[in-house]
């Protein structure tokens, strides 16, 4: 059994599933629902925010108080695509920038259906090279993200490194959406312990991204399942085990070990989709970032 804390955010992500499965208004309004997720976690203490410019991209960067100006993450929320932004993740990339000991540039991506792939992974890259021309090495920048941010935690690597550009030092990804097919058993088979994802969810999701265009579900540009891994940089990968992406999760935890990366696989026992939101309220949750914070640290030469 997890701690009382974890049932308590277990049951405000099934309140707020029901909340957007209830609403008849248009994506308008599921949108102003999605923004409350940051009511899952606390405040970090000693975090402090400011909005910038990135490369012509939105974001905010969240500075710990003592955070040293040679290293920093950037870091991509939740929500599909579709749902969710700088402002609802901005607690979570704070806790972890916090255990970091790190800055971190939350990334305010376009959002599908207005602006469908490849808008996202366009936006951060565009983020990304705005903090190299900041004078940040890219060996000492740590890629965060969860949800359809951890896809782009590593998207941002494998592209970076497809262009001959250096990739970044470190990458942290979160229960991330590997498997646009939506077909391992997990998603009907934890359909009842997941409280927040559902397949209907991700279909829906799934057709605001794609689309229109000419992408297919396997396509390696969005497919994690199916992207040659081959000289990633190193990646520490985490998931909840009561998710519905649990699997997808787990089998590219293989591929990463398959493909030689330097991978540190970390499931969360009876661990939500996306768990992070919820730092400083769940003491597993703490814990899991504190260990985030440890091999960022380590992996970016700042231990």
């Amino acid at each position: 059994m997890g701690s009382p804390e974890a049932t308590r955010f277990a049951e405000f992500l099934e309140s707020l599933s029901a909340r957007i499965g209830a609403s008849d208004q248009g994506l308008g309004t599921v949108r102003d629902i999605c923004e409350s997720l940051h009511l899952a976690g606390a405040e970090p203490e000693g975090v402090t925010y400011a909005e910038v410019d990135a490369n012509g991209v939105p974001a905010m960067w969240a500075v710990p108080e003592g955070a040293g100006t040679e290293h920093a993450l950037v870091h991509f929320h939740m929500g599909g695509t579709v749902v969710a932004s700088m402002h609802s993740d901005r607690k979570a990339a704070g806790h972890i920038a916090r255990a970091a000991g790190m800055r971190s540039l939350v990334v305010d991506f376009r959002r599908s259906p207005e602006n469908p792939y490849p808008a996202q992974v366009d936006d951060a890259v565009a983020a990304f090279d705005w903090l190299v021309s900041q004078g940040y090495a890219p060996s000492r920048i740590g890629s965060v993200g969860h949800s359809v941010g951890g896809f782009l935690a590593v998207m941002l690597a494998l592209t970076l490194r497809d262009r001959g550009s250096e990739q970044p030092g470190a990458i942290v990804s979160i229960s991330p959406w590997c498997d646009l097919e939506i077909a391992h058993e997990d998603i009907t088979g934890k359909a009842d312990t997941d409280k927040l994802l559902t397949k209907e969810l991700l279909e829906l999701f799934r057709q605001c991204w794609l689309g229109g265009t000419d992408v297919s579900f396997t396509d390696p540009r969005v497919s994690l399942l199916h992207a040659d891994l081959a000289g990633l940089a190193p990646t520490s990968l985490h998931w909840g085990e009561s998710e519905i992406l649990a699997g997808e999760a787990v089998l590219f935890g293989k591929r990463l070990v398959d493909a030689g990366v330097d991978a540190r696989i970390s499931p969360l026992a009876e661990g939500q989709h996306s768990f992070v939101i919820a730092g400083g309220r769940v003491p597993e949750i703490d814990e899991e970032i504190a260990g985030m914070g440890t091999w960022l640290r380590e992996k970016l030469g700042a231990a």
